[in-house]
């Protein structure tokens, strides 16, 4: 009786085993994630099963006699990111899995060291190393710029740097800083972008209009900087960088946390904060000249490769002084500033910064999201928020002595979306659309004329853009945009300036209020302007490519150009601007052709570009005020014509030496006046040799020459009358100064702390011989000398 009874009670345990089945099959394919093609040679791994497949040239794998239930497998295939995925088997299962194949084409995968992936195939493209930009970590982007053959900067002082390329700046050249497209009157020569050079993680500059996705009226190009990415992986790290500056005798500092999961999520954090005193040119002071900057961003999301989010903010605050010399009372103190080789006014060091300065407060808020469909692409939606507030102080007395003599507040709200279909082999499309509103308000309680009225600001653009793989060797591309812009601004005119300048005949429906002395003014200009692009790249080999470019361009006037009236008290000038002022339109023509060598390489890149009814800024006069007497800027339109070339080269001499080489060359020309365009850089001619040994701890020492030429086009200077001398004077303010040439030194050394850690000390001087010079983009060239010797020590450590 007992044995039956167990008998019975082990076949009701074993019934389930019984009754399993043991003897299903997993058919499986593998497939590229973007366009469905089958992967040969991909490991599929049945986890704890010792068990693996490969796949056929099909993409096709089986597994067999599988027993019913969970499995798990671990897929993986060369250039993809491995997988894990799960699969409940019941009976006969069939599984289809997709791979990430394509990382090299992916926004999330941009930087993997020091290689930035291109934003276009047919255009000049340069990129910013990541230590160069640690390097260049207490001075500005534009500073840092100046590294890449063909991008020069217009000066305002040592610490207001906008970025000039291939000659042309301002509003000509788009600055994207993490996607967003940067609104902060750029306008204005002395509005440097308020950008923290720190938070980056890569900068790229495409020389010219080609990336319309970026914008239309990139006629100089564009810039776009970008934070440091992130990875799907469980860890925490960052870095400190600490700088020491004798000119200025300050320093700054800056720190960067990023905390990243396995399943995506991220968290970071950067903050800096520089200051510096008067800077020094070598026989003086430079009154005036001290810096206060901080700088911070914060961002957090959640990225994977099918779909992903973000949100950003950052902050930037700058206080900026303005050379006290380059602030005069009368004309014939003009006169003697230009004509001195001293500033007339050198006051002790101090960190103090007094009027004329500016202060610069930028606040950028945005979301990103972005979502991939198999076999077909990728979905971006952003928007983004930004907030600019500029005051600017001028020398003033009494009750106003600390009230701005411009106040200007800009918020700008902007979605953009874009659709990438990269699912064929051969080829890519790429269409998007942008909307934004823009509302500009000027304070009028400033007790002076306001440069700038109040104004808002529509604007519309769409594009496409495509590339086609003819062969191993040759790819096409080709776009198209259409923008339009619409200003609506509300503006007071001096009844005898409208009257003047003709205004009274041809914009006489703009008046709505008349108040004697004063017109109240309502312009609107609306403005539909189109870009295309067409290019090619050819690569012979993988040590020769050859690109070609053409780029359509159309920018519309911004409202500095259109509506300047006034005293522009950074500046120190009167600037006029012009209701008749139309689009300009651009034809660029660019070349590049480089080649790498076994011990060698060169690139070298002309161009050519052709401008109608293009905009320029240049002196016409000097205008008496009761703040003293200011040289008067005015705008106004012709055809242009820009011929360059830049080139460079490296020798690689053998394991330790190496040279670096680079030459640009921009000719500029109003070809109605038949004259010298203004403020066009000088050619410039740059070599480096550097000495590296691995072994002791990543050492590093270069010696670097940077010869600036004279530049000898440029337009004629203009006679103004003198009371002292009771004539007519010649005043020098379009001639250049002479060629310079300034020797610099750098280097580094890693020392570990830990096996993880590690501290890095470099020392960087500048301007090593203390030369006297003046750089002609200068625009305080006038009354100073540039700067002195810069000693500069930094301590970076990474954790």
């Amino acid at each position: 009786m007992r044995t039956t009874v167990m008998v019975l009670f082990l076949s009701f345990l074993t019934a389930p085993l019984w009754g399993q089945n043991c003897n299903s099959i997993l058919l499986g394919e593998v497939v590229d994630f973007h366009d469905n093609t089958p992967l040969e040679g991909a490991t599929i791994l049945l986890v704890g099963k010792e068990k693996t497949v490969f796949t056929g040239f099909n993409g096709k794998f089986r597994f067999e006699n599988l027993c019913d239930g969970i499995l798990e497998l671990e897929v993986f295939h060369p250039e993809c990111k491995s997988q894990f995925i799960t699969v409940d088997i019941k009976g006969d299962t069939y599984k289809k899995i997709s791979l990430e194949h394509h990382l090299e084409e992916l926004d999330e995968v941009k930087v993997i060291g020091d290689i930035t992936a291109d934003k276009t195939n047919s255009a000049l493209e340069k990129s910013l190393k990541l230590n160069t930009i640690e390097q260049y970590s207490s001075k500005t982007l534009g500073d840092a710029l100046r590294e890449i053959p063909g991008v020069s900067s217009l000066n305002t002082g040592a610490n207001i740097v906008k970025p000039t390329i291939h000659g042309l700046n301002g509003s000509r050249v788009v600055i994207l800083n993490d996607g967003v497209r940067m609104q902060d009157m750029e306008w204005g020569e002395e509005h440097a972008p308020n950008i923290d050079i720190n938070g980056s993680g890569s900068i790229s500059v495409v020389k010219g209009a080609a990336a319309l996705e970026y914008g239309g009226d990139a006629i100089g190009g564009v810039i776009l900087v970008e934070s440091p990415n992130v990875t799907e992986k469980d860890t925490l790290y960052g870095k400190t960088i600490l700088n020491g500056v004798s000119n200025g005798r300050g320093g700054s500092v800056s720190s960067e946390l990023i905390k990243t999961y396995e399943n995506g999520w991220f968290l970071n954090g950067q903050g800096s904060y520089k200051l510096l005193g008067d800077r020094e040119a070598p026989d003086y002071v430079l009154s005036n000249t001290g810096v206060s900057e901080i700088g911070a961003k914060l961002g957090f999301g959640k990225r994977l490769f099918n779909t992903g989010w973000d949100v950003k903010y950052s902050y930037y605050n700058a206080e900026l002084g303005i050379l006290r010399a380059s602030h005069i009372g009368n004309v014939d103190d003009l006169i003697r500033s230009i004509n001195n080789n001293e500033p007339e006014i050198i006051e002790p060091f101090t960190y103090s910064i007094d009027s004329p300065r500016q202060e610069v407060t930028h606040h950028i808020g945005s979301f990103n999201f972005y979502k991939r469909f198999q076999g077909v692409g990728k979905w971006t939606l952003q928007y983004d928020f930004q907030n600019n507030r500029r005051f600017e102080y001028d020398v003033r007395i009494g009750d106003d002595r600390d009230k701005p003599a411009i106040d200007l507040e800009l918020v700008t709200h902007t979605v953009t979306t874009d659709f990438k279909w990269d699912s064929n082999a051969t080829y890519t499309i790429k269409v998007g659309a942008m909307g934004r509103y823009q509302d500009n308000f000027a304070n009028p309680d400033t007790g002076v004329r306001r440069l700038i009225p109040d104004y808002e600001k529509y604007d519309l653009g769409s594009f496409v853009i495509a590339d086609y793989r003819l062969n191993d060797k040759l790819l096409l591309d080709a776009g198209f945009r259409y923008d339009f812009n619409r200003i609506d601004a509300k503006k007071f005119y001096r009844t005898s300036r409208w009257e003047e300048r003709g205004y009274n005949i041809e914009f006489q429906e703009f008046i709505i209020g008349n108040l004697g002395t004063q017109l109240l003014t309502n312009p609107v200009f609306n403005y539909h302007n189109f870009s295309s692009t067409v290019g090619f790249q050819y690569k012979e080999n993988n040590f020769s490519t050859l690109r070609f470019n053409y780029a359509l361009s159309q920018r519309a006037p911004n409202p500095s150009e259109l509506f300047s009236d006034g005293l522009h008290h950074s500046a120190a000038r009167i600037e006029l601007g012009d209701l008749r002022i139309n689009s300009e339109t651009s034809h660029k023509i660019s070349l590049s052709k480089s080649r790498d060598f076994d011990t060698w390489g060169f690139t070298v890149e002309p161009y050519a570009n052709f401008i109608s009814d293009f905009i320029l800024l240049e002196p016409t006069d000097v205008e008496f005020t009761i703040r003293g007497a200011f040289p008067v800027w005015s705008y106004r339109q012709t055809n242009a014509r820009l011929f360059g070339v830049d080139a460079s080269a490296y020798v690689n001499i053998n394991t330790y030496w190496k040279t670096d080489h680079s030459f640009s060359l921009v000719k500029g020309n109003d070809t109605e006046e038949d004259i010298p365009l203004i403020n066009i850089p000088a050619a410039n001619f740059r070599n480096k040799l550097t000495f590296s040994k691995p072994a002791w701890n990543n050492f590093e020492l270069s010696l670097e020459s940077d010869y600036v030429f004279r530049q000898n086009e440029f337009p004629e200077n203009i006679t103004v009358f003198s009371p002292e001398q009771q004539q007519e004077v010649l005043l020098e303010i379009n001639t250049p100064p002479n060629a310079y040439h300034l020797i610099s030194i750098y280097s580094k050394i890693e020392i570990p702390i830990t096996k993880k850690n590690r501290l890095t000390a470099g020392l960087t001087v500048n301007n090593a011989l203390n030369t006297n010079y003046r750089e002609y983009l200068n625009r305080q060239r006038l009354f100073a000398d540039d700067l002195g010797r810069n000693i500069i020590l930094q301590l970076k450590f990474n954790y």
